[in-house]
């Protein structure tokens, strides 16, 4: 059995999604206001998002925002996604992905997928997109590239995840040993989050947490 599954949440930290969803969103005004790109609704297949549009078309960064799955939005993360677009000279759609408790595992990662079936069926090569993404997007950017390579799909052309939240199960031991040091995320916070995401399935089901699957034939990291 898992290790969340054999904890309670302790009282350091609210246990409802409401208040967790406002700690992140606290948390996200850090990225600041979005930059001089220009933002534009938008949809990949039946996935509704937002584009941030740069000069070069032939080339996609599909970028998954952070939040513990039960927070985040394309808003909420324009300033960050702006600055890397900036940078990078590439265009990126921001999918606005099922959130937990409503829209349970594996929601997101099918909405990851269909985003990326899409992009391949507008006529971007494959080997021309980017899976990127924040803590929990970050591990939705695994997810998504591992769902790929087992439908038989072409492989995306790199994974890029910041700090990526790949292990559901919460079964690390730097978790617990470094709970009173991290001044971003508590140990309460996350289970709250893997639980709403997770329901009944199994923490250590590779397209929850891909820290467990196998990375043969990966994209580049």
């Amino acid at each position: 059995m898992a290790f969340w599954q054999t904890q309670g949440a302790s009282s350091r930290a609210a246990t409802d999604i409401e208040s967790v969803r406002a700690r992140y969103e606290a948390s996200f005004a850090r990225f600041g206001a979005s930059a001089d790109t220009a933002i534009v609704p938008g949809s990949l297949g039946p996935v509704a998002g937002e584009w941030h549009k740069s000069g070069d078309d032939t080339r996609v960064l599909l970028y998954f925002h952070g939040g513990g799955f039960v927070a985040g939005s394309p808003e909420s993360h324009r300033g960050l996604v702006a600055k890397l677009v900036e940078a990078s000279g590439v265009s990126a759609f921001v999918p606005r992905y099922r959130l937990a408790p409503e829209n349970p595992f594996p929601a997101a990662v099918r909405d990851g997928l269909d985003a990326y079936r899409s992009l391949i069926a507008k006529g971007i090569a494959a080997g021309s997109i980017l899976l990127a993404g924040d803590e929990a997007g970050g591990g939705l950017a695994f997810s998504v590239a591992l769902a790929a390579r087992n439908a038989g799909l072409e492989r995306p052309g790199g994974v890029a995840a910041l700090s990526p939240w790949a292990d559901l199960s919460l079964s690390g031991p730097s978790i617990l040993a470094n709970r009173n040091a991290d001044s971003q995320l508590a140990w309460e916070q996350l289970f709250v989050c893997a639980r709403a995401y997770l329901k009944k399935s199994n923490p250590c089901d590779a397209y929850a947490s891909p820290a467990f699957a196998s990375l043969k034939d990966f994209s580049p990291v």
